[in-house]
């Protein structure tokens, strides 16, 4: 009996240690219970997501694991060109090739990278051996010499998991700082690098936390641990082994063992809309659990009481959705709970953060904000203050010269060998240090995001006569004063903004702007206020570098102006400036007449039209044909029927809006019948992919007043064949 009892429990617990190896999955990545190892999955190294990446007990501690040519590298580096996977379960490796340059890149392309003359090739291999696994890089052939120090396996730990936590380098030891601290040192290149906070053969990561244990041991070339902070905002902590003189086959091999939970599980999570619910809409939690997790448990909904605590106002078992990536997914409908107040979900000891149901859950807080802080804040030849603050001071008031012809500018800005224009290379262009909004995350403007902005506030404004008034702008004096109401429609005022910049471009220039941005990276890459990016005087070729009058200087920082030929961009700004006349007029009728002219005189410029700039065109006319109800532009949509079936899911909510007035009974027929079928695609997609229904309102039904709650929305994904007039039920 006990022999027998003790063969059950050895049985079980292999069952258990097999359980808690490193193994390829069929998604193709190595996982265990605690453990995931990504073997170039991601593709965005800039974004600190690709290569080799580590996630640790259901938290992602490190990525970017391959060769990189600088110790401790930001987005504008150059990465290599990578191959095809290759998965050997029966080995337990997945293996890839890579390339140094990456010729799609190199000084091409959207955003070109500057390769150096360096030539190699090599394969990253990673094997799961138990619980842990083996990083080994194999070259081609060795570096040339002049190389030897500059090439280096970097893998990078994520700072905010580190900071104030411990770490060992054989028998060094220290705390990982919370900010850059020196010493530096020079690279071969004459270059300032970060000094290496430490230097051995085995980094032993955060012992002080068990969830975050990881020791890394090198085989043969030493371990650097850096810092990446010195130079990029967003650098991480790296781990760096440089590729040492003459070596080839197995150049750097690293072992790697993260310290894993035994049976780790990871927590549950509970998602809910954290805008809250409408009492008239669905309301379903979404309940995330591990993939491993067979055991459900029941979901609560609790009010909170009036007067302190709470109730359970439901209780019951999720319904299983499915699988998505690394989790289970489970649905708690509560639709049927209407009454107003503060709820939360709770499962399993997690509690969703408090949420409201009530009429007036779209009044406050929720679209409000776009409009008093991130567009004011992102408004470019502007001051922006509010109260005792000031966001940024008047910026880029010395825009801008004209980029010089074959030029390939990094962030996707490509000047060909015209400047399209009567201006010269670097010369002023006149009349653009006005409008505008800087582009999320940089300072750049682009064409499309200003139309796509304007064309947006627009209809908003259009459809649900949004007067929400809470900033002042003043153009005459570039001034604006958030949560300073100056009695006109802060949507009006922004569209004011957005046109004022299109046309600047294309009033002074004849046509218009690609994009307008920092001729130097060095600029570019400023984080700091938007005013200090530029002089704010106009170049003066005649002055000296640091000879300056009150509107000129002979420092060249200004930004540059991109021109180009691109039918979708231009169709895109047409179909801004056509629905900006018609809700400008009455408000500010000479720039509604300036628009109108502006989008009438592109639509007739001759373009070639094909494929995606099919659906430019009939928005674009579709907008005029409101604005105008000249009936050439209905005749154009007419004779694009063929284009509008084809590419029903680009144009349908644009000829929607229109369906009322067409007399055309084939066009009508032909397109009903294409929505019908849209729409059932659209609810089957939804069924596959939506976990949580969430259907904003960002203008509309602020008394929660409509009678049908998924034709209320511009961002409903649903499509209502009864209210064919509408955007909103056919906008994705």
């Amino acid at each position: 009996m006990k022999n027998l009892l003790f063969s059950i429990l050895l049985f079980v617990a292999s069952l258990s240690l097999s359980a808690q190896k490193l193994i390829i999955n069929s998604d193709e990545y190595f996982e265990m219970p605690g453990l995931n190892v990504m073997v170039f999955y991601d593709i965005y190294p800039e974004g600190h997501q690709g290569a080799i990446g580590i996630i640790q007990n259901g938290t992602r501690v490190a990525t970017n694991g391959d060769l990189r040519l600088e110790p401790t590298p930001g987005q504008w580096q150059p990465i290599p060109a990578t191959g095809k996977r290759e998965v050997f379960p029966d080995k337990n490796e997945i293996r890839i090739k890579c390339t140094y340059p990456d010729e799609s890149r190199n000084r091409k392309g959207f955003n070109p990278v500057f390769y150096p003359d360096l030539n190699f090739s090599y394969n990253v291999r990673v094997i799961g051996e138990g619980k842990n696994f083996r990083i080994i890089v194999d070259l081609e052939n060795p570096l040339p010499e002049e190389w030897i120090g500059k090439v280096g396996f970097n893998l990078e730990l994520f700072p905010g998991l580190l900071f104030g936590k411990s770490w060992y380098m054989d028998e060094q030891n220290g705390i990982f700082p919370l900010q850059a601290n020196g010493p530096m040192q020079k690279d071969a290149d004459g270059n300032w690098q970060a000094f290496p906070i430490a230097t051995g053969k085995k980094l032993t990561i955060a012992p002080d936390v068990p969830a975050q244990t990881m020791k890394i041991t090198s085989l043969n070339a030493d371990v650097q641990l850096l810092d990446g902070r010195f130079y990029h905002n967003n650098g991480w902590f790296v781990v760096r082994s440089e590729v040492q003189p003459g070596a080839a086959k197995n150049a750097i091999e690293w072992f790697v063992e993260p310290n894993v939970a035994v049976g780790f599980k990871q927590k549950p999570v509970v998602h809910v809309s954290q805008v809250g619910y409408h009492p008239a809409q669905p309301k379903i939690a979404t309940v995330e659990l591990d993939n491993s997790e067979t055991r459900i448990a029941e979901v609560s909904l609790l009010r909170m009481s009036e007067n302190g605590g709470f109730e359970t106002v439901k209780k019951g078992n999720p319904e299983k959705w499915g699988k998505y990536l690394r989790f289970n997914y489970y649905q708690f409908d509560f639709s049927e709970i209407k009454k107003p107040g503060i709820y939360q979900v709770e499962y399993e000891g997690y509690k969703t953060e408090p949420f409201k149901i009530d009429n007036d859950v779209y009044e406050r807080h929720v679209w409000q904000p776009t409009l008093e802080y991130f567009l004011p804040v992102q408004m470019c030849h502007m001051r922006i203050n509010e109260g005792y603050r000031v966001w940024h001071d008047e910026c880029h008031m010395d825009d801008a010269l004209m980029a010089p012809v074959d030029t390939n500018h990094f962030d996707g800005y490509l000047q060909g060998p015209s400047t399209l224009t009567k201006f010269k290379p670097l010369e002023q262009v006149p009349g653009l240090n006005v409008g505008g909004w800087h582009d999320a995350g940089d300072y750049d403007l682009r064409v499309e995001s200003q139309a796509g902005t304007v064309w947006t506030l627009a209809l908003a404004y259009e459809e649900f006569g949004v007067n929400w008034d809470q900033t002042t702008i003043d153009q005459k004096n570039h001034l604006v004063e958030i949560h300073l109401p100056d009695g006109k429609p802060d949507v009006l005022q922004q569209v004011e903004h957005g046109v004022l910049t299109i046309l600047g471009g294309y009033e002074n220039m004849g046509r218009l702007y690609r994009g307008i941005i920092c001729n130097d990276l060095r600029q570019y890459v400023l984080l700091g206020d938007a005013s200090s990016m530029t002089d704010d005087l106009k170049y003066n070729p005649a002055l000296a570098e640091n000879e300056k009058t009150g509107t000129e200087s002979g420092k060249t920082d200004d930004r540059w102006v991109f021109t180009e030929e691109n039918a979708g961009h231009e169709y895109t700004a047409i179909q801004a400036l056509a629905s900006a006349a018609r809700v400008l007029k009455g408000y500010n009728d000479d720039l509604a007449a300036r628009c109108l002219k502006a989008a009438t005189e592109l639509y007739d410029v001759e373009r070639q039209v094909s494929g995606r700039n099919s659906s430019g065109k009939i928005n674009a006319a579709v907008e005029l044909l409101i604005t105008t109800d000249d009936l050439k532009y209905q005749k154009d949509i007419f004779e694009m029927k063929d284009a509008v079936v084809k590419s029903i899911s680009q144009t349908g909510a644009s000829v929607a809006r229109i369906f009322s007035r067409c007399q055309n009974e084939e066009f009508k027929s032909e397109v009903t019948a294409l929505y019908k079928e849209l729409s059932s695609k659209l609810q089957e997609r939804q069924k596959k992919i939506r976990l949580v229904y969430l259907t904003i309102l960002p203008f509309g039904a602020m008394a929660g007043e409509f009678s049908d709650l998924e034709c209320s929305s511009i961002f409903c994904i649903k499509i209502c064949l009864n209210c064919l007039r509408k955007i909103c039920c056919l906008t994705l």
